[in-house]
Order: structure tokens, then sequence, then C-alpha cells
């Protein structure tokens, strides 16, 4: 089976060297062999072995019939959205690591692919190595599943490992982790949570049926998070870890990403470093936890290369995915039940009448000099919002939700 590649960045490369190093494993899953025919990439790698393979015009893709899968690892909306939908609908399966392009087109995608009895895949999408699209779709498939909640970008739990571990401050350790690859040089998308987002609006999608809009979901990154804030969620037998989450409330859908406290003894505390983690409760299986390296050359490329040998696998077949474009429209956050830890700036002995003037029922916990911080009982955002105004003379240090 003939195929052609998008892109011979970082991940392209894995995808090549994986393909050629599993070789005939690869085509016993597959039921014949794979060779990559084509790969089209902007530039030329004169001298390399690869280079006779390098085309620049993906028109001659499209139309050779010998293409049966097309494999995307260039990133972004365009081109790839054009090269995806013309794949699909010539009959090529497409096979992507495009979490863009998955939250932004994927049902579009995966109702062309069914019509044209070909396969959109994309497990390397959200969780780089760790196999999660494929459980949602096949293993779990028996289960309602009300709650995914995933540590979902390696990046950001990197600088807060080490913000944990080491005491250090946001600023060092991001430059510690653009030092060693693991952040761009314009970190926006992984610090903000912006990443994060796109990737829990997949998952959402599939888990529910319905298309989450990743523009829908309340997204707040890690750049506030101080190392005083790490003393304290030490102190109180917690740790602070970027959470992606989707969750059925009071029948509804909600979704969300932010930095939570969470108790150490919580399956997701344990994930540190580059690793990722994603929990799934549903109300037959209980509670799964799905753990590995959320990104890289080698994982992102092997997740690529299982589709490659599922869409082998399943030529002339579709692969059903429960997502269609009915839009799903989510809670609304205001009505969204949350815990807060507070920080405040100490300025009167007063501080707890003062507080609990306003939150009435508090948990006050041992501050540091010159603060006063404590745990607020659960409530509404909006309930929250309202009574956090009423404290507009005070020095707010930081707030962070608790998991409740």
């Amino acid at each position: 089976m003939k195929i052609a590649l998008l892109g011979l960045g970082t991940v392209g490369q894995g995808v090549v060297e994986v393909i050629n190093e599993n070789k005939e494993s690869i085509a016993k899953r597959a039921g014949q062999p794979i060779e990559i025919k084509y790969i089209l990439d902007i530039r030329s790698f004169e001298g390399e072995a690869i280079s006779k393979l390098v085309i620049k015009d993906f028109d001659i893709i499209a139309n050779d019939k010998e293409i049966a899968i097309v494999v995307e690892a260039m990133g972004g909306i365009e081109p790839a959205y054009t090269y995806a939908k013309t794949s699909l609908l010539k009959g090529k399966s497409y096979i992507t690591s495009n979490k863009e392009l998955v939250a932004l087109h994927g049902a579009e995608l995966l109702e062309i692919a069914r019509s044209n009895k070909v396969n959109f895949l994309f497990e390397a999408s959200v969780g780089g190595g760790i196999p999660i699209i494929r459980p949602l779709n096949q293993s779990l498939t028996a289960d309602e599943i009300f709650e995914i909640t995933g540590i979902l970008n390696g990046t950001t739990n990197f600088i807060l490992t080490k913000m944990q571990q080491e005491g250090k401050a946001f600023e060092d350790v991001l430059k510690e982790a653009q030092a060693l690859g693991y952040a761009e040089k314009n970190p926006e998308a992984d610090v903000e949570g912006y990443d994060a987002c796109r990737k829990i609006a997949i998952l959402s999608s599939l888990a529910f049926g319905e298309h989450v809009s990743f523009q829908d979901i309340p997204t707040e990154g890690i750049t506030k998070i101080t190392t005083e804030d790490m003393v304290y969620a030490d102190n109180m037998g917690y740790v602070i870890k970027l959470l992606a989450t989707c969750q059925k409330q009071d029948a509804s859908i909600f979704a969300r990403v932010s930095p939570m406290l969470i108790a150490k003894s919580h399956p997701l505390a344990m994930v540190s470093d580059v690793f990722n983690g994603i929990f799934v409760k549903g109300n037959v299986i209980g509670d799964v936890m799905f753990y590995g390296r959320g990104a890289g050359k080698l994982p992102t490329a092997s997740a690529m290369v299982a589709d490659i040998v599922d869409a082998a696998k399943h030529t002339g077949t579709n692969i059903i995915s429960f997502w269609n474009k009915e839009k799903i429209e989510l809670k609304d956050k205001e009505q969204v039940k949350v815990k807060y830890f507070i920080r405040l700036k100490k300025h009167s002995e007063r501080m707890d009448d003062i507080i609990k003037e306003v939150f009435n029922e508090i948990e006050e916990v041992p501050s540091l000099q010159g603060e006063y911080a404590f745990i607020t009982n659960v409530d509404t955002e909006a309930n929250f919002t309202e009574k956090m105004s009423e404290l507009s003379d005070l020095v707010i240090l930081n707030k962070i939700r608790i998991d409740k």
C-alpha cells in the first residue's frame, strides 16, 4: 500500500523512521507492506536518501490513484484543511496529528470520510503517543462517559513540576523548558492553555458525540502561578496542575482549562515532568487512566503509524466515530460550581472577620508572612465573582480553583 507524507519536520521524520525501522511487523499488522511514495515539503533534502521522494506539488498526490493514504505532519489550518478535504473526496484516507485542524473541522472531515468510505484518523492529535481516541471510539463504547480530565500539555506540566519540586519561579523554568526544546520561542499556545483547550475540545466531541467548539471553552494558563502558591499547595496536601476537563453537570456539558489544586492522592497528581495523563470516568467501567509521553518525535509518530495500519486494514470501509456536526451548547461557566483557594495581602488583624462577612463559612489556611489565605465553600462561579468584587479594596495575590 502506497502512502504520501505531508511535511518532513520532526514528526514527519519520525513517521519515516518508524515505518523503516518496523517495516516487517507493520506489514504483518496491516496485511500488506506500507511504502512511502511521496513526501511533500518545500525543502529539497539534496544528498539525502529520501530526496528522490520529495515533491512540491500536492496535486500529484491528489491525482495519483495508487496513493491510498495521506499522512499529514504539518500543523496549522491551511493548507492542511484543503489537503484533508481533497484527499477524502478523492477516496484517500487521511491521517493527522494536527490538533488545530481536528478541533476546528473534525466533525466535517469525519462526515466526508464516511460518505466516501475512507477514514479520517487523528490519534496523535490529543495524547501524542498515548492511545485515547481509539479507546473512546472502540473500547469504551459500552459506557456513558461523564467526565474526561487530563494533563494534556507536556510543556506546562514540566514547568509546574519544576516549580513544585525545585522551588523555581515560572520565568526561570520557562527559559529552561525553551533551552531543552520543550517550549517554543513563543510559548503562548502552551502556557496560556490554548493547546490543552483544543485537545479537550476533541475529546469532549468524541465522548459526547456532538461538536464542542474550543472557542466556547473557558481557558486560563499558568503564567500567574508563583513559588508561593506551590508552598501553600504542598502544605495543604495538594499539587497544582493545568487540567483540561469536560464533564456532565446537571444534564448539561461543561468544559474548562485552568490551573487546579488537586490532592496528592489523585492519580493525575503523580503525572510529572513532560508526561501527560488522561482520566476517564464512565458509568459502567468507573475510573480509567491513560498515561505516557504526550509529545515528541517518536511517540507521536508511533500513534500516526498505528492509524496508518488501521486505515490499511479497513480499506473500503469507514471506522465509525460518534462525532457529528451538531454543536453542543456548553453549560454557562457562571453557573458551574467551584471551590477556591485565595491569597490576600494582610493589612489588618481583622482579616478573618472581613472575609467571613463576605464568604460566611471559610477554611483559614496557615499563611506566609504578610499574607492571609483561605479556602471557600463550594458555590457557583457567578456568586464567587460577586463576593470577590466586595473585596476590591484588598490586594488579591492569587486565586486558584480546587478540585472538589
